[in-house]
């Protein structure tokens, strides 16, 4: 499979997650009478994994995430040399799609700003007002217990199939625990988005959501490697 190719499929993949999962969030989370609330947006970021896994993973591998690369890296399941490439098209998806949700957002009438913007944030840009610490330590085990999701499920030993629909219901499921302390990132890239349009100052705090998903990635993978994988 071409490089093009790959990229074009990251690009799409993460822009899909960030449309999905932060569109529902900020256009329909509280919609008047039918909201679908914390469990619906939960839901909805493990959708677009679910069906941008089967839709782009057999071009890519469908990681739509810098920390599940480098993560797969670290784990020996994908080539360092890819990196960039990957990690710039899984960006450059999520600005797009932040940009595209944007101009939906300012469309409606009366519009005054788009606020957070579903973006993430610790202390006062917590949605439950949790400290830095706090949030540092959910984003950290939430990525590192994805990660070994991952590696586990797409193993060759795992059942086949599955690997995208259980990938996306443990994001489903990292959302269900972790929007209340940091609007769930697991994610750089889709924290990167939204945080360029944000009114919260969500930019200033965007170096915890690269530092900490990197670093549960990785330790992940560690953890993974070290006591669960094949010998």
């Amino acid at each position: 499979m071409s490089n093009t190719k790959k990229w074009s499929a990251e690009f799409l993949g993460t822009f899909w997650l960030t449309l999905g999962g932060c569109g529902s969030a900020v256009l329909a989370a509280t919609f008047p009478g039918v909201g679908i609330g914390l469990l619906g947006v939960s839901l909805a970021f493990g959708l677009t994994v679910v069906t941008g896994a089967y839709a782009f993973g057999p071009i890519s591998g469908g990681h739509f995430n810098p920390a599940v690369s480098i993560g797969l890296v670290v784990g020996k399941r994908f080539s360092a040399s890819e990196l960039p490439g990957y990690i710039i098209s899984q960006v450059l998806g999520a600005i797009v799609a932040a940009g595209v949700l944007y101009l939906i957002v300012s469309g409606k009438t009366g519009f005054t700003g788009v606020g957070s913007f579903a973006s993430n944030g610790y202390g006062a840009n917590s949605p439950g007002n949790f400290s830095m610490l706090s949030v540092l330590v959910c984003e950290v085990v939430m990525t590192a217990i994805f990660l070994i999701v991952i590696l586990g499920v797409t193993a060759k030993r795992a059942a086949s199939g599955f690997g995208g629909l259980t990938i996306g219901l443990c994001l489903t499921l990292i959302h269900l625990v972790s929007i209340p302390v940091s609007n769930t990132s697991v994610n750089p890239a889709r924290s990167t988005g939204p945080a360029l349009f944000a009114q919260t100052g969500a930019v200033g705090e965007l170096w915890l959501f690269w530092v900490a998903p990197i670093a549960g990635a990785i330790m992940g993978a560690l953890i993974y490697n070290s006591l669960l994988a094949d010998e």
